[in-house]
């Protein structure tokens, strides 16, 4: 084999994607594209996270505080 031919190359060559056009770079002058606003869903969403991370840790310190000690072990 040559050091022209390379299989692997040739394959490479052969599968490889086209440069999507919102990964190409912008011509000089072109102003950018508006960034649209996230939709109010999220918003709601991240408004309820931190009250969603209180619910399990208070969950949590309850599971602790109502453990009746049995576990798993056997105690005799």
């Amino acid at each position: 084999m040559s050091a022209d031919e390379d299989p692997t190359a040739d394959f490479l060559a052969g599968v490889r994607a086209e440069e999507t056009p919102w990964r190409q770079d912008r011509p000089a002058g072109e102003p950018a594209p508006e960034r649209t606003e996230r939709p109010s869903k999220w918003n709601r969403v991240a408004q309820a996270a931190p009250y969603v991370q209180a619910a399990a840790l208070v969950a949590w310190l309850a599971s602790g505080a109502f453990d009746d000690g049995s576990g798993s072990g056997n105690s005799s």
